[in-house]
């Protein structure tokens, strides 16, 4: 059996920690980032970490190298970790949920995967970076600037990994509309802060979202095809299930 470790941010729950117990059951090391855990988290080791700490990253990135076995033989970083605050127009937007929202969508998985990259060059393992981006980062949303601003950076700064780093498979990938927190923030909103509203409501209520766990095992699955070097570096998970 090929020895992977993951690195996954936001790990505590949603996808994070669905990622987290099915990649563990499969036997690879996974070492968490959030800001707390439950006792019954599946992985390897968890690390309790704000992320909004931008500057002490470089710092847990370099820890956490120190758990990872020097003959592991893919090493992958999924940045998951993300909010949907502030929702609202763009000029009724606290500055400071703004700058959270920035600094948690896109300065810091720019930064961790910075210091990945750092910390993996000594490895001669295969590397990957998954960040989970959204369609909002491809398509407008009134009442989402400051999300769908964070998503196309994150999707911009993955395509300029591409380039920088031929040895490193980048992937920004939307992971499609999956029943977590983060959906409940959004129907809990109002009409005036986000006129599509209506919408997220009926998905919830005609079962049109995705479980968490679905939506790990739909990655999962892209991450194990025999072509997923050659794949796409701007992608939807719902192209290939």
């Amino acid at each position: 059996m090929t020895m992977e470790a993951y690195i996954i941010t936001g790990a505590s729950k949603g996808i994070g920690l669905a990622l987290s117990k099915q990649l563990a059951e499969k036997g690879h090391q996974v070492y968490g980032i959030a800001r707390s855990f439950s006792k019954e988290w599946p992985g390897t080791k968890s690390f309790d970490f704000d992320l909004l700490k931008t500057s002490e990253i470089p710092a847990l990135i370099e820890i956490i190298f120190g758990f990872i076995p020097e003959d592991c033989e893919i090493i992958t970083l999924i940045n998951n970790a993300g909010t949907i605050t502030p929702i609202g127009f763009a000029g009724n937007n606290p500055a400071d949920e703004i700058s959270g929202s920035i600094a948690l969508n896109l300065t810091a998985p720019m930064i961790t995967t910075g210091a990945f990259i750092t910390q993996a060059a000594d490895f001669p393992s295969q590397k990957r970076v998954i960040n989970i981006s959204s369609g909002a980062g491809r398509n407008a949303y009134e009442g989402w600037s400051a999300y769908c601003a964070g998503k196309a950076g994150l999707d911009h700064f993955s395509l300029c990994l591409e380039k920088e780093y031929k040895d490193i498979k980048t992937m920004s990938i939307a992971p499609g509309i999956i029943d977590t927190d983060m959906q409940g923030k959004i129907r809990e909103s109002s009409e005036t802060d986000f006129p599509m509203i209506e919408n997220f409501i009926a998905y919830k209520e005609q079962g049109k979202l995705s479980t968490p766990e679905q939506t790990a095992e739909q990655l999962i699955r892209l991450f194990e095809r025999e072509d997923f070097w050659d794949l796409e570096t701007i992608a939807d998970i719902r192209d290939y299930n």
